[in-house]
């Protein structure tokens, strides 16, 4: 495992916005007494409020979520590739059947994709995303999963190695092997694509954006409310894409700071 991985495991919870704003607040109440901890207290407390009644976390998603329109599927497909981060390992393997997480419509377009197109090449690409893996793949939980859904095993390519997106690219390239103008469709969350679009240029695997499981409608409208799970999860995930952009231009894993169509 890279250095990049075990920090990007490690420091990710660490100060995304809810948890770094719990911290303060929490520091604050421990050393209310300090001016410095007052300012922890308010800093954390407003900032926690903020995030319950304003859609910040929204606007940044739809931000990328617009960057690619939905295409029209083209006549003739010759693979598909679909990133992992759909499954989770320790409740699959503890159930004994598939476990998916939020983004599980990465898996329903791989499928019915893979239907619409019998004569493509099917990818799956996704190992273990725990800083201490516990044995269980995406690979192998994917396989069982799309196979119960009917698909021929045959068919299907697994990566089992990826631990990232960078690696979802580098991995998979090795195994599906694609050739010189061939048509390949990219199944991942639209607030994802941008990065994986950059990964897959940088590694100059020229593939066709097909975005899916959206969290916004596109057009983010303030309505006060008061929820704060919704701003947490919005805030997270706008935090962990806008941050991988960031990190992955830094580390020139990506085509560009904010890939955009061609």
């Amino acid at each position: 495992m890279d250095a990049y991985t075990i920090l990007s495991k490690i420091l990710t919870p660490l100060i995304s916005p809810g948890n770094f704003l719990l911290t303060l607040a929490i520091v604050g109440l421990i050393f209310g007494a300090r001016r410095w901890g007052k300012a922890a207290t308010w800093v954390g407390t407003l900032g926690l409020v903020a995030l319950a009644v304003l859609p910040g976390g929204g606007y940044a998603i739809a931000a990328l979520e617009n960057r690619f329109p939905a295409p029209e599927a083209p006549a003739k497909v010759d693979g598909i590739v679909v990133l992992g981060g759909s499954i989770q390992t320790g409740t699959s393997a503890a159930r004994r059947q598939p476990a998916l997480n939020d983004n599980a419509e990465r898996d329903f377009a791989f499928v019915a994709l893979a239907r619409r197109y019998p004569e493509a090449k099917l990818l799956f690409t996704g190992g273990s995303g725990k800083l201490f893996p516990d044995g269980t793949t995406e690979a192998a939980v994917a396989r069982d999963l799309y196979v119960a859904l009917g698909l021929d095993p045959s068919r299907l390519l697994l990566e089992d190695l990826s631990r990232n997106t960078w690696e979802n690219g580098l991995l998979g390239r090795e195994v599906a092997r694609p050739a010189p103008g061939e048509t390949w469709l990219l199944v991942t969350s639209a607030r994802h694509m941008p990065r994986a679009i950059g990964v897959f240029r940088r590694l100059n695997w020229p593939v066709t954006p097909y975005p899916v499981d959206y969290r916004t409608a596109g057009d983010v409208r303030f309505d006060f409310g008061w929820d704060l799970g919704i701003g947490l999860r919005s805030a997270g995930e706008a935090f962990h894409e806008w941050g991988g952009l960031i990190v992955y231009f830094l580390l020139g894993r990506t085509s560009e700071f904010l890939p955009g169509p061609q």
